[in-house]
């Protein structure tokens, strides 16, 4: 095939790299390296500073918090590690040329800040990682939202970020920058997860408690990243407990959860260990609401608040003594939805494995192999159904070198998937799939620090079996240190990829959300031009500035456009199938699929502070949206002009056991197809013999001009109370008390067109938890 030498030619490139960096790590120069841990649990600590004294250089720790400091001339060093909440450790190392010198720090947690603790790993990384349109969540962050029903979740903290669109608490829908779910890639451990969220959007399917770190990539992502035109969020998980059995027991009026873990091997000081981890939370909200929340269902409150799920995660951790690791992981989700309307369900179960090795050289590898299996399935009140499979595998293969202040990453990715799909459009047409693909894909990405500047050009190229088409994809970024507090910041890349989505244009919300492979017939010419490629493609403009206000505030504003140069769709106006005897009717209105091309732009602005017990946050984002599939111009459903989110925390009392969080959310209307009239629609099944006198029809809708109504404006205020009681050494009692949507704002969920009558958000949801931890 055509793009195989493509390949080649990027492993040319990668070999001559690879040969370079590692004749540099092979100089007169020396390295430190190693792992910084809790000394108590043997957790790795994750972005903290480790540097030398002498010199006043360091790195920040890896999310295996593993460092590096190459480069070096032989000597002696003392190197200084610390981090908030952590005693400061220090440790004498001597290096040597062509050598390489492992020091692993252990961190012994204390009650007081050290005053000397003033450099956070957090500022190092924005002083020397471009770092733009990205944000890292840390378990700490979460802890900063109200904590709806006693316990955070990934998905609320998702939707105060800048550029993120969320579509509300019921049938929640993730949008990033003008980019719908189908364009944003969700990974876990290295797996792809197709469908992270819930349809009561308040939760995801990931537990806070296992969270290690989440990073989100709004955009001008760099060529690690593949296969999505839109944004990446990257989930890693933690090891379970290396020293002890413990586990956490929780339960509300909503959901109810179970965490053990404990060590296979356990942890001791410069030895290997291993470890398990097991977490099962449900939703029994379609039970509990019909008592606690029926006046949410002004209709029936029987029938309470048709929302359920289930998620289990499972892993296994071994660590060697020179701290490569092997992780076995898998999952099992649930969700359900039953509304009078519209019966909505989907399951998800995957298994995989990642791994970290740190042979002798200076190389370091990391990878995943991974499977998973995702299905959906919604049935309307008009009888239509809507099917959605897509199940497939994924393996990676990553290395890094490392070069005193810069560094090299190159690998290889292959993913196989297979994806079913079964829709029926307005005009009663059905659209179908069944597919298998496979992509291929290669990337090289390189930072080089000159001076105050950081740059960080590279290179993917990615390849479609099933569509013959390859991309080869260029990515820049780049960051300008202006002074210690003010930086430039800049990125652009291409992008491409071959999943679609199949959504209803003409529906106000969307709950079904099916996956489709890029197909191959599409048509032949759009806009005057002919297609020459299958691929969905893009390419990312940002740019942006970031200032330290002080020592514990910060501002960050970014500027961005998406140039989405072309897009499939499925075709909303076909009325007639593809036949010999059709083609003479145009495309338009027999072709499965479409061509589209779009764009989306706009700003955000982003404000944090944080000093001691308070923590302050706000996001102002401004987005414009735009389509354009060959006859007219239109706004999609997400386009979301205006979004507020302001986030406010105190903790205060002894060992700040009381905690007070809340959230307001504001957002300008999403644009809807309107109902512009009804007709009687009937069936001739039997063509001219068909009596349309004697038939009773379905009632027809008349639509209006794609999307030219808007919604009415969307805001939500949450908050939560929470106090801990410490009951023994490794016993700790949270009682919490919630509530979200506090005004009880109308907020539209949907309209029920058949019934003409407007269904809403939740109204006011208050909440009592209890967890215990031991």
């Amino acid at each position: 095939m055509k793009y195989l030498n493509l390949f080649r030619a990027c492993l040319i490139c990668i070999a001559s790299l690879f040969s370079l960096s590692d004749s540099a790590a092979q100089s007169n120069t020396g390295e430190i390296r190693g792992f910084v841990y809790d000394k108590e649990t043997g957790e790795p600590i994750i972005y903290t500073n480790v540097f030398i004294r002498e010199l006043l250089i360091g790195k920040a720790t890896d999310l295996n918090g593993f460092y590096v400091i190459s480069k070096l001339k032989e000597g002696t060093y003392v190197i200084q590690c610390y981090s908030i909440g952590y005693d400061t450790v220090r440790a004498t190392v001597t290096v040597g040329a062509g050598k390489i010198s492992t020091q692993n720090l252990y961190l012994r947690k204390v009650s007081q800040n050290l005053k000397e603790v003033s450099i956070t790993a957090e500022k190092q990384k924005a002083q020397t990682e471009v770092k733009i349109s990205n944000i890292t969540i840390t378990q700490k962050d979460l802890k900063q939202l109200p904590t709806f029903g006693g316990e955070p979740d990934l998905v609320q903290y998702l939707q105060i970020l800048p550029g993120v669109v969320f579509s509300g608490d019921q049938g929640g829908q993730l949008y990033i920058r003008g980019g719908p779910p189908v364009q944003n890639k969700v990974l876990l451990d290295g797996m792809i997860i197709y469908n992270p969220f819930h349809s009561i959007g308040l939760f995801s399917v990931f537990d806070a408690d296992i969270i290690r770190s989440a990073d989100v990539f709004a955009g001008g992502f760099n060529a690690q990243y593949g296969g999505r035109i839109g944004a990446i969020i990257d989930v890693t998980t933690r090891e379970g407990n290396k020293k002890r059995f413990s586990s956490k027991l929780s339960a509300n009026t909503i959901t109810a959860k179970a965490l053990v873990e404990g060590p296979i091997q356990k942890f001791s000081e410069g030895g290997g260990s291993a470890s398990y981890i097991l977490s099962y939370k449900t939703s029994y909200l379609d039970k509990t609401s019909k008592g606690f929340y029926g006046y949410a269902d002004p209709d029936n409150r029987t029938n309470g608040l048709p929302y359920s799920f289930n998620d289990l995660y499972g892993k296994i951790s071994y660590i060697g003594d020179g701290g490569s690791k092997l992780n076995v992981f898998g999952f099992n989700f649930q969700d359900d939805v039953r509304l009078p309307q519209t019966q909505y369900g989907w399951t998800a179960q995957g298994i995989g494995t990642n791994f970290f090795v740190i042979p002798e050289g200076s190389t370091i590898i990391n990878g995943s192999v991974a499977y998973s299996n995702y299905n959906m399935k919604q049935m309307e009140s008009d009888g239509r159904p809507r099917e959605s499979g897509i199940n497939g595998f994924n393996v990676a293969l990553n290395f890094t070198n490392f070069l005193g202040k810069d560094d090299i990453k190159y690998g290889f990715e292959m993913n196989g998937f297979n994806t079913s799909f079964k829709f029926i459009n307005a005009y009663g047409k059905e659209l179908s799939q069944d597919e298998s693909t496979t992509e291929l894909a290669g990337f090289v990405k390189y930072k080089k620090t000159v001076g105050r500047l950081i740059i960080e050009p590279g290179l993917r190229i990615q390849a479609y079996a099933s569509l013959g088409n390859y991309s080869v994809e260029p990515r820049l970024g780049a960051k300008l240190n202006v002074t210690d507090r003010f930086r430039l910041k800049a990125a652009t890349g291409m992008y491409s990829q071959n999943l679609l989505s199949a959504v209803s244009d003409q529906d106000v919300v969307n709950l079904f959300y099916g996956f489709l492979s890029g197909p191959d017939e599409l048509p032949e010419k759009f806009n005057g031009k002919d297609v020459t490629s299958k691929m969905q493609t893009a390419i990312h403009y940002v740019g942006g500035a970031e200032f330290n206000i002080g020592e514990h505030a910060e501002i960050n504003v970014e500027g961005f456009y998406k140039d989405f140069t072309q897009l499939t769709n499925i075709n909303r106006d076909k009325r007639y199938d593809n036949t010999t005897e059709n083609q003479n009717i145009p495309e338009t209105q027999r072709r499965d699929y479409i061509i589209e091309t779009g764009s989306s732009y706009g700003a955000d602005i982003t404000y944090k502070y944080e000093y001691k017990r308070f923590y302050f946050w706000a996001v102002y984002s401004l987005t414009y949206v735009k389509r354009f599939d060959g006859t007219r111009n239109y706004f999609p459903n997400f386009d979301r002009r205006h979004n507020i989110n302001l986030v406010g925390t105190i903790n205060w009392g002894k060992e700040a056991a009381w905690s007070f969080n809340t959230r307001w959310n504001f957002g300008s209307g999403f644009p809807f197809t309107q109902t512009q009239g009804n007709y009687e629609q009937l069936n001739f099944s039997n063509g001219v013999s068909s009596n349309y006198a004697t038939q009773n029809g379905q009632l027809g809708i008349y639509f209006t001009d794609i999307n030219t109504g808007r919604l009415p404006y969307f805001h939500r205020l949450d908050a939560s109370l929470s106090r801990k009681v410490k009951l023994s050494e490794h016993t700790l009692m949270t009682l919490t008390a919630a509530a979200t949507n506090v005004y009880s704002r109308d907020n539209i969920f949907y309209f029920d067109r058949v019934n003409f009558r407007r269904i809403n958000q939740l109204p006011i949801i208050p909440t009592v938890g209890i967890n215990l931890t031991f």
